[in-house]
């Protein structure tokens, strides 16, 4: 037996809220992806989670934006990117923790996929802050780490 649990071992996860750390660092060239074999690499675990009944939550940085709000580090044009790979509609929270990111994951429905805003955005990602660490645990039930 292995010292991981699994998704085989999630069960049923119907409801859920489940925070996946992707690596969604993708090469970017005039505000479109350019290469986007970490969506590719993602996409399973993102189908599995979804077939158990699960909101997806997606967590990444994007860059090194140092803790500041740099908006040609955003997410946001990852989306569409996603959206191709996955089949199916990627809503995006402005943030990744606070009043934005719990409406957005409130307003999720079963079978929903959000992507939320770089990490980076927050000094406390790369500080290993344990507050900051908190806020983004707060928003899940379950954790999956996916990215590499």
């Amino acid at each position: 037996m292995s010292a991981y649990r699994t998704l085989d071992d999630a069960g049923d996860l119907t409801g859920k809220a489940v925070l996946v750390r992707a690596d969604l660092n993708v090469p970017m060239q005039d505000g479109k992806i350019s290469d986007d074999t970490r969506i590719r690499a993602l996409a399973p675990t993102i189908a599995d989670l979804l077939a158990k009944g699960a909101k997806v939550i997606l967590l990444s940085h994007f860059g090194r934006p140092r803790g500041e709000r740099v908006t040609a580090m955003s997410l946001r044009p990852v989306v569409p990117g996603l959206e191709k790979i996955i089949g199916r509609p990627v809503a995006f929270a402005p943030d990744c923790i606070g009043d934005a990111a719990v409406k957005a994951i409130a307003a999720l429905e079963k079978g929903g996929v959000l992507l939320l805003e770089n990490t980076r955005f927050h000094a406390g990602e790369e500080n290993n802050d344990g507050e900051f660490a908190a806020a983004l645990a707060a928003l899940g039930d379950l954790y999956v780490n996916d990215a590499f």
